[in-house]
């Protein structure tokens, strides 16, 4: 045994921290130490979701204290808002949870419409449920990837990506993009859904059908798996209700609260769905209710095909409808000629109109609204305010990731370090929404 070298403190904002060369432990603590550890697990530990610290106090190994760092991935999207037009805000918005951008865009959007007292035509509202329930899907299947990753069972890491690669390769041939689509806007849609979109749809969900029964041979009744997830990082109704918790969270304490039935938005009354509720309200619990919402999905999925109507995806006021009826070009991103003739060729007045509208946007009357969806990972809501401009005065965000997080030391302290892995994997915290 080595003879260890002096501790030298150094006084940080988390505390003393010490650094120790050689000997072992036992020579190093004393009386003052209290027998405790801290450590830094992440920003850059593959386990922190990208960018999330957490500061751990340990007694051997168990954890007394848990706090978590956020602010890594700050983005100011929500002060960059103010700055842009109401259209070109859903650039921003969906750059937050960027595992779930529909959802992102339709809460934003859907306070847009309610403070210009419209509504998007029933098509585009169809096909914003359809569009949300694949990125429902797409999001839980990355939740079970990562989650199965951390705690080593790399196979299931393997299979919860393959199965998000169909989702993604879906929401790019319905949208143009794989993620950030900025395909929801006010008053409707970009556009409509291409040609041959019902069968491509009804493809994935026979896929997914066959898929998702892998997902109980392969985890759910895997005994190391329950092993490892069974009474742990439990949160009870009431932990639930102090801490703001909604989504798989809360409804794995017992409580049935899902936006899409209690405050239904975008004609979700109309779907024949359940809400999957638990009551062990552990990480076990959490990974069930997962895979029950995808089951849910694809049957609202089915439904929103056979709903979809023949019709416009944009509200028919020429002051609001940006952009209006675009003909994509065939490099996909610009224009067709066609369409650039057609709006060059009607009337100096439609052009002044399509050029005014496109670069100062539309007037909103003032006032301000709060719209909330049910995302993935919870009530996300959109807190907007206008002066009766051009562009927000206000945006904010009630991100389901943020509130949810502070449940993060409930769950974990008094556990073993191992668990705290576990824990937020169960809470699925997206960085990009938390710090925004």
């Amino acid at each position: 045994m080595t003879t260890p070298t002096p501790a030298e403190e150094r006084i940080t904002t988390e505390g003393s921290v010490y650094t120790v060369t050689g000997g072992d432990w036992d020579t190093l603590l004393d009386e003052d130490h209290d027998d405790r550890i801290v450590i830094n697990m992440g920003p850059q530990h593959p386990s922190t979701h990208g960018v999330l610290r957490l500061v751990l106090e340990l007694e051997g190994e168990t954890v007394q204290q848990a706090r978590s760092v956020i602010g890594y991935l700050h983005t100011g999207i929500e002060k960059n808002c103010e700055y842009r037009t109401w259209t070109q805000g859903v650039t921003f918005v969906t750059r937050m949870d960027y595992l779930a951008p529909i959802f992102n865009e339709v809460g934003y959007c859907l306070g847009v419409e309610k403070l210009l007292g419209i509504e998007a035509p029933r098509r585009a509202q169809q096909a914003r449920v359809l569009l949300m329930e694949l990125n429902r899907i797409g999001s839980h299947l990355v939740c079970l990837a990562t989650g199965g990753m951390e705690l080593g069972a790399l196979t299931g890491m393997t299979a919860g990506f393959r199965e998000r690669e169909e989702v993604l390769h879906l929401l790019e041939f319905l949208t143009g993009l794989r993620m950030n689509h900025a395909y929801v806007r006010p008053g409707g849609l970009a556009q409509d859904f291409p040609e041959g979109w019902e069968e491509k749809v009804t493809e994935f969900v026979a896929l997914m059908r066959t898929r998702l029964p892998d997902y109980d041979k392969l985890l759910t009744g895997q005994p190391i798996w329950r092993q490892r997830l069974e009474n742990v990082g439990y949160l009870p109704l009431d932990g639930c209700l102090a801490l703001g918790a909604t989504g798989p969270i809360l409804r794995s304490a017992g409580l049935p609260w899902d936006l899409r039935k209690v405050e239904p938005y975008c004609g979700y009354e109309e779907y024949d769905f359940e809400v999957p509720v638990l009551t062990e309200a552990d990480c076990y619990a959490r990974y069930r209710l997962r895979v029950a919402e995808m089951h849910e999905s694809l049957k609202i999925i089915e439904q929103a095909v056979a709903k979809m109507e023949p019709g416009p995806v944009m509200v028919e006021d020429r002051k609001v409808a940006w952009p209006a009826q675009l003909s994509v070009g065939s490099d996909g991103m610009g224009n067709t000629l066609e369409h650039v003739r057609k709006i060059m060729g009607q009337s100096m007045e439609s052009l002044i109109h399509h050029f005014k509208l496109v670069t100062e946007g539309f007037h909103v009357p003032a006032g301000q609204v709060y719209t909330a969806v049910e995302s993935p990972r919870g009530e996300l809501g959109f807190h907007l305010v206008s002066d009766g401009g051009t562009r927000p005065v206000r945006v904010h965000v009630r991100e389901p990731s943020f509130v949810n997080l502070q449940t993060m030391p409930a769950m974990s302290e008094g556990g073993m370090v191992a668990d705290v892995i576990a824990a937020v994997a169960s809470i699925d915290p997206v960085m990009g929404g938390v710090d925004r």
